[in-house]
């Protein structure tokens, strides 16, 4: 055995050599889709970064000391980033992850209504877990992530502050500073270290879900903005950087997220380099100068190949040209959209230069396990795995995290008086002035008497859920109640307050009904709450979406009120017929918490005298037609119907008409899908979980009752569907609730189908009921009809169905409307648009619940002939 012992180590040798020449071969095959590489110079269009942070020697010697003395299993741990979900305390203790992070919607023991209490154990916990060696054997301290969006925006009672659409409006570099110094105080007072901001999209067209989180159509603002938001956060190099009530910060989405075609979310930004650098990488210019310690690498591709496997922007444009020392992070499980990986598998991201994996979900652990398995195999260098690590650690050891306290010891954490101080609604009540643009002031309606009899009408005018947008407690900023935001002002009540003081009379009235006739109504309305990708829209056609505003708007100039347009969101919106309807119209974007800030400019002091002018002037080009998504400043045929920096002030001549064109020259004017449930739940509808004793709604992303588990996931893209886990112990199941009747009876006229996309993980094991029910009409009697809340008589069982279809592929089921008539189910008084229940167990995967018309025919059960 022994003289064969030689030639037995050269065949292992051999083996190994095969196994990575193959590996590499599949590798290549597996980017065979991309376009072939080309030969480019960085340094003709990137510049060298002149970053306000200079190296420091005792860091880098301090660096090298700790690298030495790791191993490969605690440096990969370091670039693991996973969601509080789907970790636990003895995890992080077992593998010691760099970082954590929670995503929107996820909360310390899934509660929403966590206190900055609960945030501070949660975070006190994993911190303590990750510095005890007896598992890992690494002291290295562990950092939390948050999208701190506009303000600490997951927690309950924080200030919100306008989303960034508003507040380029306002042209306020000092103010945006203030705002992010306020927003990192409150996010240290939970005992969090880093936010994920700022976004430096640079929105090229408005159909983008997004378009709320960029500052401006034009670079100019978003790299000044860039600077200023770094420095609130981190402090000012040489001053007070990363001290104690600063937090590392996040420049993203590098790079280009803001430039896709059709403003596709995570899509292809096809620019040429130049223009890549010219538009869209001017935020990187002013934050990385700053001293931004972070990057988020971008879910879109740059000329079809995803930005999270590009070697040639996150190495050689980022690292290598820009000299940026600090690290990479992706975003939420971005690898797994590289060709040729998954979310559990992905050496072609780090290989291209990401050094930390946000891989919030279950899959941590076999790409924890996978990257190891890939550097010792050779498919990922050690030296990259080395560059990752050492990036990491050096961010680290510049914001103190080794020499701090613990979360719970810190200078802030705790100081719960701070989480939505009256210092910081000031100011963001400030913000909200400032944003504000005047589109149209009919015959110097505005500003409003406050002494007058003033009506406030619209489904946006108390509803602070609204007025605040997406990323609003919840990743949507949809399930929400006014009760959710304590201690924040809705539009109503900051109107009403100020008038009150006056002397004058506001009435609250959502649907514009009064007891005496108003001098004036104030209507305010807009878009629903919305995040990426479930915010993306095929034009900009407000009307055809939300018809009853415009409703609304004429049936009050019809009994001849004044009206006052008070327009809520996220990106500019073909409005024409609502312009036409109004006298006076304001752009008010997403607010926030501070809506008495809409009150102080939109009326008088008592005096009559001016209380705030409008200052805000657009950082969007506002469009002429429904279709004109990506009208911008300096095109070379730029017609919109309002330019980029307009905004009235109360000095000036009104200039819109009121016969602005209303047709939608050649837009489509019809939804042929009525979208339920899409990754959000659209209105009227609210998404309930129910058992035989316990019936609750969803307001966070994970939920559990006895015999039912809730989580959202992802299909294509962040928690775009839900599973729900059935044990089977008793009935349980969800439906999509509303608290008024609707009538859908116009969709059973159109032959509409009820629809959704569903996977199962295993088959049923019996019954599984789908229906839909109504709230009795008041003729309506006996105890048996279909809307007397004996659901079950009306189901239909569509077990068979399931079982005839194949386990963990997705599928699409569908059921004539005609068939839930036919039944008995009162369509013009539906409460309950879609139902799934079962007393088995089951595991099933759901999204893309919809009404579509014309489709009862070739539905998977069809009652029409």
């Amino acid at each position: 055995m022994e003289t064969n012992a030689p030639i037995m180590a050269i065949l292992r040798l051999l083996i190994r050599l095969l196994t990575i020449s193959l590996i590499g071969i599949t590798l290549a095959s597996c980017g065979s889709k991309q376009p072939p590489q080309v030969d480019r110079d960085a340094s003709k269009v990137w510049p060298k970064l002149d970053t306000a942070v200079a190296t420091d020697p005792n860091i880098e010697r301090q660096v090298n000391e700790m690298l030495a003395g790791m191993t490969l299993e605690q440096k990969i741990a370091q670039m693991i980033q996973p969601e509080i979900r789907d970790i636990s305390i003895e995890d992080m203790r077992r593998y010691g992850f760099g970082s954590y992070l929670n995503g929107g919607g996820s909360f310390p023991n899934g509660d929403k209504q966590a206190t900055p209490a609960d945030w501070i154990q949660l975070a006190e916990d994993f911190y303590q877990a990750s510095i005890d060696d007896s598992l890992d054997g690494s002291t290295i301290p562990t950092m939390w992530g948050t999208d701190a969006v506009h303000g600490h925006n997951n927690v309950v009672g924080a200030t919100l502050f306008p989303h960034n659409i508003g507040l380029g409006a306002a042209r306020n570099p000092e103010l945006i500073e203030k705002i992010a110094n306020i927003t990192a105080t409150e996010v240290m007072v939970t005992g969090i270290d880093w936010v994920f901001a700022p976004t430096v999209a640079v929105v090229r067209d408005d159909r983008w879900g997004r378009t709320y989180e960029g500052y401006s159509e034009d670079p100019e603002i978003v790299r000044e903005y860039a600077a200023s938001i770094v420095r609130g956060l981190q402090g000012r190099p040489g001053q007070d950087f990363l001290s104690d009530n600063r937090v590392i910060s996040t420049v993203k989405h590098f790079v280009g997220d803001g430039g896709t075609i059709d403003g596709d979310d995570q899509g292809n930004n096809v620019s040429d380099e130049q223009t890549l650098f010219d538009i869209h990488a001017q935020g990187y210019i002013g934050g990385l100068n700053a001293g931004a310690q972070s990057v988020m690498a971008s879910f879109n591709s740059w000329n079809g190949e995803k930005i999270h496997g590009h070697k040639y922007l996150l190495t050689d444009v980022l690292k290598t040209q820009m000299g940026f020392d600090g690290f990479v992070v992706g975003d939420w499980n971005g690898h797994g959209k590289v060709d040729g990986c998954s979310n559990s598998n992905c050496p072609q991201s780090i290989n291209a230069g990401l050094d930390i994996f946000m891989v919030p979900t279950r899959s941590w652990k076999p790409l924890f396990e996978n990257t190891i398995e890939q550097v010792n195999e050779g498919v990922i260098p050690m030296s990259r795995i080395d560059d990752a690590a050492r990036r990491i650690l050096r961010v680290k050891l510049r914001a103190g995290l080794f020499e701090k306290p613990s979360p719970k010891q810190r200078e802030f954490s705790g100081r719960t008086e701070l989480i939505g101080h009256a210092d910081h609604r000031r100011v963001a009540r400030q913000a909200v002035r400032e944003s504000l643009v005047l589109l149209k002031n009919k015959n110097d309606i505005l500003p409003l008497d406050p002494t007058s009899n003033i009506l406030v009408a619209g489904g946006g005018a108390d509803n602070i859920g609204k007025q605040s947008g997406g990323w609003s407690v919840t990743w949507q900023g949809t399930n929400n109640s006014n009760a959710d935001f304590p201690g924040a002002t809705s539009i109503y009540a900051g109107i009403a307050t100020a008038i009150e003081q006056a002397g004058g009379k506001a009435e609250l009235s959502v649907d514009g009904s009064f007891a005496s006739k108003p001098d004036v109504a104030v209507v305010v309305f807009g878009e629903e709450p919305c995040a990426e990708g479930h915010g993306d829209r095929p034009d900009l056609n407000y009307t055809r979406e939300y018809p009853a505003d415009l409703a609304l708007l004429r049936k009050l100039k019809e009994q001849g009120i004044p009206v006052v347009s008070v327009f809520i969101s996220g990106r500019p919106m073909w409005v024409n017929a609502e312009l036409n309807a109004s006298d006076a119209f304001v752009a008010a974007w997403l607010p926030g918490t501070e809506g008495a800030g809409i009150a102080d400019v939109i009326l008088t002091k008592p005096s009559g005298d001016i209380n705030f002018d409008f200052t805000g002037k657009l950082s969007f080009s506002w469009p002429r037609t429904p279709n004109q998504t990506d009208v911008n400043r300096f095109d070379s045929n730029y017609q919109p119907l309002l330019p980029y920096g307009f905004g009235l002030a109360y000095s000036d001549t009104n200039i819109l008409p009121d016969d602005l064109d209303e047709s939608t020259k050649g837009g489509d004017n019809t939804l042929p899908a009525k979208a339920l449930f899409n990754g959000a739940v659209h209105p009227p509808w609210q998404l309930h979980l129910f058992n035989e004793q316990q019936f609750v709604k969803v307001n966070a992303n994970s939920h559990q009752l006895t015999g039912l588990e809730y989580r959202t996931v992802d299909r294509n893209i962040q928690e775009d569907a839900f599973m729900l886990t059935m044990t089977g112990e008793q009935l349980a199941g969800m439906e999509l609730k509303s608290g008024t009747p609707v009538n859908f009876e116009n969709k059973l006229l159109m032959q509409s189908s009820l629809s959704f996309a569903f996977l199962q993980h295993a088959k049923p094991q019996g019954s599984v009921l789908f229906n839909m029910q109504c709230q009795p009409s008041p003729n309506e009697t006996g105890t048996h009809n279909a809307c007397s809340g004996q659901s079950e008589q009306v189901a239909i069982d569509i077990a068979p169905y399931l079982s005839n279809l194949a386990i963990d592929q997705w599928h699409t089921f569908s059921v004539d409307m005609k068939c839930f008539a036919d039944k008995g189910v009162n369509l013009t008084q539906l409460t309950k648009a879609f139902r799934l229940s079962t007393k088995n167990a089951w595991q099933v995967r759901l999204t893309d619940i919809a009404i579509t018309a014309q489709s009862a025919k070739d539905a998977t059960i069809s009652c029409s002939n």
